[in-house]
């Protein structure tokens, strides 16, 4: 077996369909565990994977662990396994705490958002590399890249992006669904205040990407004397800078928090 998915939730999902259709990886040779029975049983039907058991890591090159910090610590002790590699997507599980309790050096930790589920993901990739098995790092490579693009990126900074990064389509959702309010309450349907603003984040997008620094699309569209600056200047005046600021800080707070639940 070349892959173990341990948690097919939304992600486990998007990478199961992601490294199918582009990594690679015959479905037959992933196995998928998960509490909910009949829809992992639904999933490995329409997908070609198969269920296995807990035993049936033994037989798992690599093993990736998509489940909530939480209830890690009640799992480790069928999860580790003598000769597999791992990857992880639990939030604030350092790699110290998860060589410790799979007890293995090779560990992978990831940290990708829910834009996987479209292959549009950011995912972050760290892990001890005087100690991981090169092959372990390649394949997070390898697996992250089949739904969006991926980074090395330092452990220290993976609160940080957790915070940004992972969270971050949840920001964007509260900001489109202001803005679609701000429509209906000027009198747009709200079918179509919620299509304009959807739409508006994805090209604005795209736009953002073709310039240097955000301020630059800002200016370019902000006109002196205009209708833009005079709603920039209520969203000043709204603290919403400040607020999506502190959105990301709270959020790095709270990943912080669940890696010191595993020490």
């Amino acid at each position: 077996m070349e892959l173990a998915i341990v948690g097919v939730g939304k992600l486990g999902l998007a990478l199961l369909e992601g490294v199918t259709s582009r990594g690679g990886i015959a479905p037959t040779q992933i196995g998928l565990i998960d509490a909910n029975m009949a829809r992992v049983q639904e999933i490995a039907a329409r997908t070609g994977a198969r269920v296995i058991e807990h035993a049936d890591l033994r037989d798992a090159q690599r093993i990736l662990v998509s489940l909530q910090p939480r209830v890690f610590p009640e799992t480790s002790e069928w999860l580790a396994q003598e000769n597999a590699g791992y990857i992880s997507t639990m939030a604030g599980v350092s790699v110290a705490s998860l060589a410790r309790r799979l007890g293995t050096q090779r560990v992978v930790r990831v940290m990708p958002n829910l834009a996987a589920t479209i292959g549009l993901s950011q995912t972050a990739i760290t892990g001890p590399q005087e100690a991981a098995d090169a092959g372990d790092l390649a394949f997070a490579h390898h697996l992250f890249g089949a739904v969006g693009d991926a980074y090395d990126l330092p452990e220290h900074l993976f609160n940080a992006f957790t915070g940004m990064s992972a969270s971050g389509p949840a920001y964007a959702a509260v900001v489109a669904e202001a803005l679609a309010d701000g429509g209906v309450r000027m009198g747009l349907p709200r079918v179509l205040a919620n299509e304009l603003a959807a739409k508006l984040l994805v090209a604005s997008g795209e736009l953002l990407q073709r310039r240097a620094h955000p301020g630059m699309l800002k200016d370019e569209v902000a006109s002196p004397g205009g209708t833009t600056i005079a709603g920039l200047a209520a969203l000043e005046a709204a603290g919403v800078r400040g607020g999506l600021m502190q959105a990301v800080i709270e959020a790095t707070r709270r990943s912080t928090e669940l890696g010191l639940d595993q020490e």
